[in-house]
């Protein structure tokens, strides 16, 4: 059945009116309405003979009454059938059996249409697919992907030579260096998001890396010590896994996935949304980079976005880390344009960056699909862009250099962010929905609370970073009046969540180190006591990968990053 004899519009496939659904991602049939028409096939219209006189349209032998003035007798009557209708009346089909008749005439004509649609996006899908390339990363990724757990992509541009236009880029013969790398992190209740850049030029520890080359071997690519980053990848043939491994190797985060694009992506991604604004303080007029740029905003796209991002002589002291600090609000502009109303409701537009996005990529085959890669955007599109945090890695001059080129880790402030990633911890301001806790776990924090001075704790380590027993027993001494607290060193194993165990008769010191610290009722695990350094009963608080800090309390949404520059992909900043 096709669109016209479904009532629709002529002329109409209904293979070309498969339309993506913005708000499900899903493609959904789309018919133009045109005049209606009834989905019931009307009675034979009469036929009439040249003079004009109509005549009576054959019928099967023995299906009707006889007919006066012919030779041919009617059927016989059975023994207890009904009468037969009077002369003139035509008999009345049963009810039922006409029912019956519209129900498959309908339901068969919706049915070859749907497969007809479904066939036409099942080969749109792989036409997709065949777009992203993949590369198996083995243990360096995960082996899918899961919408209900917090997940780690590693974004890479490389400085690859490929496609048209490009010959003028990055290094002559580079076989793809890892250019521009970004630690992306969503959290598990889709608030909130980081982006971290990781310098090119950073100085880094490679490790080994199991790799399986391209005519199918595996081989044990070795690693090798004070290499800059970006060396992760290419370098030696290493692949992007090799890359994940040495960022989990610097910040103790384990990747999940990663995603890889050369040149061409910019200018793809930028030209399927019709142009992204961006905003310079001063006008630009770079020999290197080609790009000019007057005072103000500017939309770009094509090869002048792919100039923007790779400018780095007209900002800051023209080095990599201000030209990161550009990429940063790039990214933050092109997503705002991704998801505005007017990219998700234009099929057109959406089918050009789905084009876009699968030619420009190369992924782990844990995301090779197309439907797992909508899924990923889905769950990245829950997070509200004012809640998507850019920042970089603490970094520092790199002391082993006269001539400053590389930088180094700042072991003063990396470990804090690296861990609130790994925390799922936001570094912006989130309001949360509280989980509701059981009664019985609720109750836990009902009560009467014992004064601070009356609180006797251990802390142990249990997974939160190096020092965090010392310096949050510093904090409860000094700042919050809990003076009968010690360090006990660090516990037998890492727990991902802090606790608090106790015994009944502790129950109201317990309510107060909740109180004091922001540990909810399922963290507080009544048990037994142990004894302290002078003999005394004393409960046993366990320092999880979830603490945030000395001081800060685990209930709060985000905690204090110092000296950290950062911004958000809701703000439109000037490139100065």
């Amino acid at each position: 059945m096709d669109a016209q004899g479904r009532g629709r519009a002529d002329d109409i496939d209904p293979a070309d009116q498969w339309v993506l659904n913005p708000n499900t991602g899903d493609y959904e049939l789309r018919l133009q309405s045109s005049a209606p028409q009834s989905t019931v096939p009307g009675p034979r219209r009469t036929a009439t003979r040249a003079g004009g006189a109509a005549t009576r349209p054959r019928t099967a032998p023995g299906r009707d009454r006889e007919v006066p003035g012919t030779d041919v007798p009617g059927p016989r009557r059975r023994r207890g059938a009904p009468d037969e209708p009077p002369p003139g009346r035509r008999r009345t089909k049963p009810k039922k059996s006409r029912a019956k008749k519209i129900l498959l005439w309908t339901g068969g004509g919706m049915a070859f249409v749907l497969v007809g649609v479904s066939a036409a996006a099942y080969a749109y899908i792989k036409h997709l697919e065949g777009n992203v390339a993949t590369t198996d990363v083995g243990s360096a990724g995960s082996s899918g992907f899961s919408k209900d757990e917090a997940f780690n992509i590693l974004i890479i541009g490389t400085d690859k030579r490929t496609g048209a236009g490009n010959e003028g880029y990055g290094d002559k013969g580079s076989v793809g260096h890892a250019d521009t790398n970004i630690l992306l992190h969503v959290s598990k209740d889709r608030t909130n998001a980081t982006a971290m850049s990781i310098p090119r030029d950073l100085i880094v520890d490679i490790p080994d890396c199991p790799t399986k080359l391209s005519d199918g071997t595996e081989k044990v690519i070795a690693g090798t010590l004070s290499q800059r980053f970006n060396t992760s990848l290419g370098q030696d043939e290493r692949d992007p896994g090799c890359t994940m491994r040495t960022v989990e190797a610097v910040t103790g985060i384990k990747m999940n996935h990663f995603m890889m694009a050369d040149f061409n992506a910019v200018k793809t991604l930028t030209t399927a949304v019709d142009g992204v604004d961006v905003c310079v303080e001063k006008a630009v007029d770079d020999k290197e980079s080609k790009l000019k740029l007057p005072a103000g905003t500017s939309k770009v796209e094509g090869e002048q976005a792919l100039a923007f991002v790779r400018t780095r002589h007209s900002f800051g002291n023209q080095g990599d880390l201000d030209r990161i600090k550009v990429q940063q609000q790039f990214l933050g502009s092109l997503m705002r344009k991704m998801s505005s109303s007017d990219t998700l409701t234009n099929p057109s537009k959406l089918l050009k960056l789905a084009e876009a996005a699968t030619k420009a990529l190369t992924v782990d085959t844990g995301i090779g699909k197309v439907s797992t890669l909508k899924d990923v955007a889905l769950e990245l599109k829950k997070v509200p862009p004012k809640n998507i945090t850019f920042t970089t890695v603490p970094v520092k001059d790199n002391p082993a250099e006269k001539i400053k080129a590389t930088v180094v880790v700042d072991e003063s402030r990396a470990p804090q962010v690296f861990q609130m990633i790994k925390s799922d911890t936001s570094f912006t301001a989130v309001k949360k929905k509280e989980a509701k806790e059981k009664a019985a776990v609720a109750a836990r924090l009902k009560g009467t609370k014992a004064a601070a001075s009356e609180v006797r704790v251990q802390i142990l380590n249990g997974g939160a970073p190096a020092g965090s027993a010392q310096a949050q027993l510093n904090w409860l001494q000094l700042e919050a009046g809990v003076s009968k607290s010690e360090n006990a060193g660090n516990s037998g194993a890492t727990q991902a969540k802090t606790s608090l165990e106790y015994a009944p008769d502790q129950a109201d010191q317990a309510r107060r180190l909740a109180d004091i610290m922001g540990l909810s009722g399922s963290a507080m695990k009544p048990g037994k006591s142990v004894t302290n350094s002078q003999g005394l009963p004393t409960m046993t608080l366990t320092l999880g990968e979830d603490f945030k800090g000395a001081g800060v309390k685990l209930n709060s949404s985000s905690a204090a990053t110092p000296d950290v520059e950062k911004s958000t992909a809701d703000k439109v900043q000037c490139a100065s």
